[in-house]
């Protein structure tokens, strides 16, 4: 592999530290807005190039929702391999810290898969530069909260483009995955009177929504949820959800998730739109998360942030009508509004201040 052949990435960290076991890898796409923030993934990837694979397209991601979500930040992402179930620990997490005080504030961590709220309360005892913090020390808490909030917002006005009101009453949608967003998203679907479908992985997640939302439909897996017959689908898990064998039996008419990387490559995007599907783009709408935490740095306040969260209803809705208005899928129109910020705010950078 050719070291420089990272997708435009200005910088790529390989970290490591022979006692406790720490392989990192940190991603800054871009710090054209600010400095680069994005998550940990903590993930027992197949190999390193898996882990190298996955943290250059979700720091890329990063980079254009923050953008999106009209943050003055750049985008980065950072992966932690191995099974954080065996292998995580203080040590660990500390040493990882040190290595993102190293880089200065070029990057600002935060939660993802596999690391919560109180990995990030250790990792800030190393590093001034991480975010969803506990709000016992002075942080935003679990991101997740603003993330489903998002997504609902950005369903609601796919909901709006496809049906003509902004609302999921009446309307059936397909939860994959019940984890830390998708329990927030089906509370908010079930309040607004939609039905709810759901599959998870992992059975103390179904047992959630057994005992929770008696009313939520539970399926045997990903496939019995996406053939059935649902208006909406939304993916809350992993990546690459939407595939060539997913979408050619997917039957919602939309796909609203909170899922990074939902598109398996660049050409679903154009299918889906070929089978009359609407898919809203996975880092407009679960830009939720970074909204919460990125309010951190300023010093938090929940009610702020969550105004700005809610604004994910007018950029989906903006989007939508752009795809609408020059022809191209809603990831294609996404993707040029986001660029079209990171130049324009971004050269200004160039404009010497004494």
């Amino acid at each position: 592999m050719d070291v420089f052949d990272t997708d435009g990435h200005e910088q790529v960290v390989f970290c490591q530290d022979r006692v406790t076991g720490l392989k990192a890898i940190i991603g800054i796409y871009s710090t054209a807005l600010g400095p680069a923030l994005g998550g940990t993934r903590f993930y027992p990837y197949e190999n390193e190039a898996a882990a190298l694979a996955d943290v250059l397209k979700l720091s890329r991601g990063m980079a254009y929702k923050n953008a999106l979500a009209g943050l003055d930040l750049g985008g980065g992402k950072a992966v932690i391999w191995g099974d954080p179930a065996r292998v995580k620990s203080e040590g660990l997490l500390r040493a990882y810290g040190r290595f993102v005080e190293s880089l200065r504030g070029r990057y600002y961590t935060a939660c993802d898969v596999g690391t919560y709220v109180a990995d990030m309360d250790v990792i800030a005892r190393e590093t001034r530069f991480v975010t969803g913090r506990s709000v016992e020390h002075g942080g935003a808490g679990d991101s997740s909260v603003l993330t489903a909030w998002g997504v609902f917002q950005g369903m609601r006005a796919a909901a709006e483009h496809t049906w003509g009101t902004p609302s999921l009453r009446g309307r059936t949608v397909g939860v994959a995955g019940l984890g830390k967003v998708g329990k927030y998203l089906t509370g908010h679907l079930v309040e607004d009177g939609a039905t709810v479908v759901a599959t998870d992985v992992n059975e103390a997640a179904l047992e959630w929504a057994r005992t929770t939302h008696p009313s939520v439909q539970l399926v045997p897996d990903t496939t019995a949820l996406i053939t059935s017959d649902i208006d909406v689908y939304a993916p809350c898990a992993l990546g690459g959800a939407l595939n060539d064998e997913t979408v050619g039996v997917l039957r919602a008419k939309v796909v609203t998730g909170a899922a990074n990387n939902q598109l398996a490559h660049s050409g679903i995007g154009k299918l889906l739109e070929e089978r009359g599907v609407l898919y809203t783009p996975d880092y407009v709408v679960n830009a939720g998360g970074v909204i919460q935490v990125a309010d951190e740095i300023e010093g938090f306040n929940f009610e702020r942030a969550k105004l700005r969260a809610t604004g994910i209803f007018e950029t989906t809705r903006r989007i939508l009508a752009l795809a609408g208005d020059e022809g191209v899928p809603p990831a294609v129109a996404a993707d040029r509004l986001a660029e079209r910020r990171m130049a324009e705010v971004g050269r200004l950078r160039a404009i010497y201040l004494n």
